[in-house]
């Protein structure tokens, strides 16, 4: 019994780091790929709700890809070599999370400098 209690108690100790490691990573993410062209991932992240970034990040962020990759903007086309590759794919997830948890509507403030 106390096996399993210390079991279930790691988890539920262990669960919220590991959800905030997602932010995180997509955090890292955005400064690294975004905010080249998307300059203050503040207001750029903030312009949008969580359930609009929900949406643009569905199925892998395949939405947030094709509006970069068919963009006709200079900046965004550039960046379709990136949005096409598999990195993209893999992060996609954290990404969301962070884009997710510092919508407009969430009452957060990223700190992406």
């Amino acid at each position: 019994m106390n096996k399993l209690f210390a079991f279930v108690f790691s988890i539920f100790l262990l669960a919220p780091a590991a959800l905030e490691a997602a932010v995180y990573k997509g955090q890292n993410e955005f400064v690294k790929k975004c905010t080249k062209c998307h300059k203050s991932g503040q207001d750029f992240v903030s312009t949008k709700t969580q359930k609009e970034w929900k949406k643009l990040m569905n199925n892998k962020g395949e939405e947030l890809a094709s509006i970069h990759i068919n963009s006709t903007n200079s900046d965004a086309s550039a960046s379709s070599e990136y949005f096409e590759s598999s990195a993209y794919a893999k992060k996609a997830k954290h990404l969301s999370d962070f884009l997710e948890e510092y919508a407009k509507d969430s009452g957060r403030v990223p700190a992406c400098n």
